[in-house]
């Protein structure tokens, strides 16, 4: 009698628990990137309290440590490890190694359903620095999900992120035209895809539209972006090879990747969003990256996933995505739009309101502050030292002169100028000859690889001419 007053309630625990997988199983979620690489960020506990305060249903990685995936596996979202790109040639190599890692790693998480996927490296083919890791992604992402399976993982997918660099000239311009770069197409990409349709995994993009806009803007507009409804007349673009029509240039870039794994001759791969959003600053030049932009490109992207109307080329589709990012980073390098990317401050407070479940009305946001820099400056720029660091210290002038030098090594012709008898040499100071190069250095390069008055954090961008005398600082004109 005991045993049969228990087996109703055994027999609902497995149907609940079945359950559960099985929501889990199909779940598509909005989660967010949780990078690290900013002063004062929160701890971990903390700042998963605000992504799911943001509405978050997910959290992403890009490294697998423990002390962030512990409480990220405790906190009721779904979880994502990554391997770091230098970890990719020695789980190529060895299945030792990759069992090793799985073990160490993941298997205390084994009976968590809430780890869905593994990334395997991040942006791996945008990397021409690294080539020869091209090459050995495959065979680390093979060996993991071997791996996975060994010690009982098979839920866990295995997955890895590609940037819109792997179509060929980023074009998608029609969707219809994307194809994958010839460097990695069939080398690399195709037995990718052929893996990920093999154990029934995504592709997982970087898509932002904030990128392709702004190097469009002139045939692109802003609510196409942005995913905003057009003003009277309407807008729609309209694919000669397909017929289709598009709202918005998030489904535009999407299904460019869609007809680049249809030429790869994978067209049944699920695709899915490693990387989307808007930056909420930037820099002078970087024109369109505004907190208003920013909440309004989420806002709409999130209502448009969670409706589950898909694109146009694959209508009805729900996708895993991700938001990036958590905070906005101040440790990152790079122009001022890779440090602002964040729904939140590293103190913890809102850049902008934001719901990722895609449920708040509109309407019951609070107003945001107008956007001033939709176009490109329309003036000259220069780039010169920073006078003082965000920190409130004094520069450091051996930073500097180190920064000088690294750019007269790229073209030795930029720093004539500054050398003795020179039309800059005078005054006769660290930051005064490090000024005229980084203008001379953006100037020459800033077309030529997409240059950025940068210098580790050493220059800023300037609308005042610092020309003197017979000294002419060249400028950069953003268009």
């Amino acid at each position: 009698m005991a045993m049969a007053s228990r087996l109703p309630l055994q027999l609902l625990l497995v149907i609940v628990g079945v359950s559960i997988a099985a929501a889990l199983e199909t779940a598509r979620f909005l989660g967010v990137n949780y990078g690290r690489l900013g002063d004062d960020l929160p701890p971990p506990h903390r700042a998963l309290e605000l992504a799911r305060s943001a509405g978050a249903a997910a959290v992403r990685f890009y490294d697998s440590n423990a002390t962030f995936l512990s409480p990220a596996a405790a906190s009721g979202l779904v979880f994502v490890p990554g391997v770091p790109n230098e970890l990719i040639p020695s789980l190529a190599a060895s299945h030792r190694a990759a069992d090793d890692w799985v073990a160490t790693t993941l298997l205390p998480f084994r009976r968590n359903r809430r780890l869905r996927y593994l990334f395997v490296g991040n942006e791996v083919l945008s990397d021409p620095t690294t080539k020869s890791r091209w090459f050995q992604l495959v065979p680390a992402m093979a060996n993991l999900e071997r791996a996975l399976r060994r010690h009982g993982m098979r839920r866990v997918k295995v997955t890895t992120t590609l940037g819109m660099d792997a179509l060929d000239g980023q074009n998608v311009f029609p969707p219809s035209a994307g194809v994958f770069r010839p460097d990695i197409a069939d080398a690399v990409v195709r037995p990718l895809l052929a893996f990920l349709e093999r154990t029934d995994s995504y592709l997982f993009v970087d898509a932002y539209t904030y990128f392709t806009w702004s190097a469009n803007h002139t045939i692109v507009p802003l609510h196409y972006a942005l995913l905003e409804p057009p003003p009277p007349p309407g807008y729609q673009y309209h694919d000669p090879g397909t017929g289709l029509s598009y709202t918005n240039l998030l489904d535009h870039m999407l299904d460019a990747v869609v007809a680049a794994m249809c030429r790869a001759g994978h067209c049944g791969v699920r695709l899915a969003l490693a990387e989307t959003g808007w930056p909420n600053a930037g820099d002078l030049d970087q024109f369109g990256a505004n907190v208003r932009n920013a909440a309004t490109y989420n806002r709409n992207m999130a209502r448009h996933l969670a409706s589950g109307a898909g694109t146009p080329r694959r209508p009805g589709m729900r996708m895993p995505a991700f938001v990036f990012a958590l905070f906005n980073e101040d440790l990152k390098t790079g122009p001022g739009t890779e440090r602002h990317w964040g729904l939140f401050h590293p103190n913890g407070s809102a850049v902008y309101e934001v719901d990722l479940t895609g449920r708040r009305p509109p309407a019951s946001y609070p107003p945001l502050p107008p956007a001033t820099n939709d176009v490109p400056y329309p003036g000259k720029l220069w780039c010169v030292v920073r006078t003082d660091d965000d920190r409130g210290g004094a520069v450091n002038e051996t930073a500097v002169r180190e920064q000088m030098e690294e750019a007269c090594a790229d073209e030795a012709a930029l720093c004539a100028p500054v050398r003795a008898g020179g039309e800059c040499y005078l005054p006769n100071t660290v930051a005064a000859h490090a000024s005229y190069v980084f203008s001379a250095h953006w100037n020459k390069f800033s077309k030529v690889y997409s240059g950025w008055c940068y210098f580790a954090g050493l220059a800023v961008e300037t609308t005042a001419d610092p020309s003197h005398g017979s000294c002419k600082f060249p400028s950069v004109t953003p268009s």
